[in-house]
């Protein structure tokens, strides 16, 4: 073989290993494995959506009913979407098509429950790999291969630890931190523990801290090389060694008596809490000092009173409802910047210089994600089902995900 055809070939690899390396990239990015993202932060990487929506709302890709009751939203990986609802008396979660929304699998995981607010999972499913980590509304854990939905462990954490359901019921989704699985039974001697991802086993359980759970979600964040796992209790704003469950600060003033849920936005050593109830939001600075994390309180504001439908943190602005007013504050100062009625109370999601908006009023909005003031750039309805639209919007592969009670919709965003 001549050195000419030895060259050809070799840049012919290199083109076919370029290739695959950035078409493994672009799936990376189109997927929404967990709860608020890659990250669980809200915010989106994908570039070249639409600008601008026309009068009734960007192009339906499809559309789905049959999913029950439920309030969670849902996770994404390769063709197949994950979320949690209901058949019959059975709190159930789903894996669908990604191209269509046909039915690929359903499990039951345990008795559906039923509440004034609404029936049925609020959680949304984590996937890790092969494997799909769900948390039921009554406590129900289990750990499902992706493929087909059959079992490789399942528990109750409310029946191992004694503790007692939240009154609006289990809202957490599990988090997955290397080969563990974290969740937040709540009560006594157990406020957070971490399983053994692959069979269930104890790890640890956080041996000082006996809040009631609340109805957010952890984070995990690195603070001066400690891995630090932060998320609301029934009474506080925590702080737990993820290496061994160790409490290591108790924050209270972020946190109301009745439901804390907002998921915290962390950067830069800095993570702010916020509820609603009439408290507000504190940002707190994150310092490791002997093993442990210390948080001192840079601010507290009233401006941010966040319920559930999470906040967003973009080039140093954090954007989210203030109970029914979309509000963008300065995240390092906590000085409001401008608020604005738009959708009215809900949930939100970024992308591409945009705020995806979801109103529990069926209204959907897309604003700039923008300090100086609130422009909007579209909105429309959707189907009002007889309860709230309270599930947060995903944005993955060019098209934004909107779920409502047992329907899913899937709109094209994409600029083209």
């Amino acid at each position: 073989m001549d050195c000419n055809r030895l060259i050809s070939i070799a840049r012919l690899f290199q083109v076919v290993m370029i290739l695959s390396l950035v078409e493994g990239a672009l799936v990376k990015a189109q997927d929404w494995p967990q709860w608020r993202g890659p990250q669980r932060s809200g915010l989106s990487t994908e570039t070249g959506l639409l600008k601008d929506w026309p009068a009734a709302g960007p192009t339906q890709v499809w559309s789905i009913s049959g999913l029950g009751e439920g309030y969670g939203s849902l996770a994404i990986k390769g063709d197949r979407i994950l979320l949690q609802g209901t058949t019959g008396g059975a709190s159930v979660v789903f894996c669908l098509s990604r191209q269509n929304g046909r039915i690929i699998w359903s499990t039951a995981l345990g008795p559906k429950v039923s509440e004034s607010r609404g029936n049925g999972p609020r959680a949304t499913p984590t996937i890790d790999e092969d494997r799909v980590y769900v948390l039921t509304e009554n406590g129900d854990l289990a750990c499902l291969r992706l493929r087909d939905g059959s079992s490789i462990w399942r528990k109750n954490i409310l029946r191992e630890f004694g503790a007692s359901n939240p009154h609006w019921m289990i809202s957490e989704s599990p988090l997955i931190d290397g080969d563990r699985v974290i969740v937040s039974p709540g009560g006594q001697s157990a406020g957070m523990v971490a399983f053994n991802k692959m069979n269930g086993a104890r790890v640890w359980v956080t041996q000082d801290l006996s809040d009631e759970a609340a109805y957010s979600s952890p984070i995990l964040v690195n603070v001066g090389g400690i891995q630090t796992l932060l998320n609301f209790t029934a009474n506080a704003a925590v702080g737990i060694r993820a290496a061994d469950g160790k409490l290591m600060f108790r924050y209270e003033r972020a946190a109301n008596g009745t439901a804390n849920c907002a998921t915290p936005i962390y950067a830069d050593n800095r993570v702010f809490f916020s509820s609603a109830y009439g408290t507000g939001g504190a940002l707190l600075k994150l310092r490791a000092e002997g093993g442990m994390v210390k948080a001192d309180e840079v601010y507290f504001t009233r401006e941010m009173m966040n319920h559930h439908g999470g906040m967003v943190l973009v080039n140093g602005y954090l954007y989210g409802f203030s109970n029914s007013i979309l509000t963008c504050l300065e995240f390092s100062t906590g000085v409001k910047q401008w608020s604005h009625r738009s959708v009215g109370k809900g949930s939100l999601t970024y992308a591409d210089g945009m705020l995806y908006l979801v109103g529990e009023n069926h209204l959907v909005g897309l604003a700039e994600a923008n300090p100086k003031a609130y422009v909007e750039h579209g909105r429309f309805q959707i189907e009002d089902l007889g309860r709230p639209s309270w599930a947060h919007p995903v944005i993955a592969g060019g098209q934004l995900f909107v779920r409502n009670q047992g329907n899913l919709t899937v709109y094209n965003i994409r600029n083209r």
